[in-house]
């Protein structure tokens, strides 16, 4: 597995708040994990604590750039399993559990609104918003301390654009969509090839794939002279049979 602190990492992600975070026993199991997922170069996006199989701890983390692999999901378990083991912020037994947020994640952080603008989205407000709470649309992006959002279910008289304030959303998620599929799967094939590169399992890109390359030598921005006309051609057989003085100018 590869260290996602290595190389560079945005630190302003890595350390960015959540906008949803959880009460009670949850808020107690996400103080002991931030740290620690911070520390190894992962962000936590969401805990959830269920009675499944008597009770287990769901938490749910991401590299900064939104990727997770199966390895990473293995190396947090290592780590944070005997430190959740002395800290005890659960009085009972339990199952952890350490997952991707999947493909319709929840948002809950800005640059999540800022990375998935375009997609659609279900959004419920804590604090009501123009006298609703629950919203469905396409992001439009984020702007100053909101999000703007297209609605989808709007009457003929209502306008389609909102803007939520990000601080009163109480939970907020992804609509599964082709394009959001399609998106997902091209984001887990570009991280599962670094991971590979990283790991010397498959070789570096090669200098011609580098963007902004084209494996081509530039263009001087002049034709090259043309060496094989129909001119030439004539001209060589007439050289041949003698009909005209090598040493002739044009």
């Amino acid at each position: 597995m590869t260290d996602p602190t290595a190389g560079s990492v945005n630190a302003d992600l890595l350390a960015e708040p959540r906008l949803v975070v959880e009460p009670g026993v949850a808020a107690r199991v996400s103080a002991v994990a931030t740290p620690v997922l911070q520390g190894m170069g992962y962000r936590l996006v969401r805990i959830r604590i269920s009675g499944e199989a008597g009770c287990t701890v769901q938490i749910m983390a991401e590299r900064p750039d939104g990727s997770m692999q199966i390895e990473d999901c293995e190396a947090i378990s290592r780590a944070l399993s005997p430190v959740l083991d002395v800290a005890d912020p659960i009085d009972r037994a339990y199952r952890l559990e350490i997952s991707s947020p999947g493909i319709d994640r929840p948002l809950v952080r800005r640059s999540d609104f800022e990375r998935y603008a375009g997609h659609l989205v279900k959004i419920e407000m804590a604090v009501a918003h123009q006298g609703r709470k629950r919203f469905r649309g396409t992001l439009a992006g984020v702007e100053g301390d909101t999000v703007r959002l297209h609605r989808d279910d709007t009457r003929a008289d209502e306008d389609a654009d909102v803007l939520l304030v990000m601080e009163d959303i109480a939970e907020a998620r992804l609509v599964l969509t082709d394009e959001l599929i399609a998106e997902s799967m091209r984001r887990g094939k570009q991280a599962e090839r670094e991971l590979k590169q990283n790991l010397g399992l498959a070789p570096p890109p090669p200098p011609h794939a580098k963007k902004g390359a084209t494996g081509n030598k530039p263009k001087s921005g002049k034709k090259p002279v043309p060496t094989n006309t129909k001119r030439h051609r004539l001209a060589a057989e007439r050289l041949r049979r003698g009909d005209i003085d090598p040493t002739e100018g044009d």
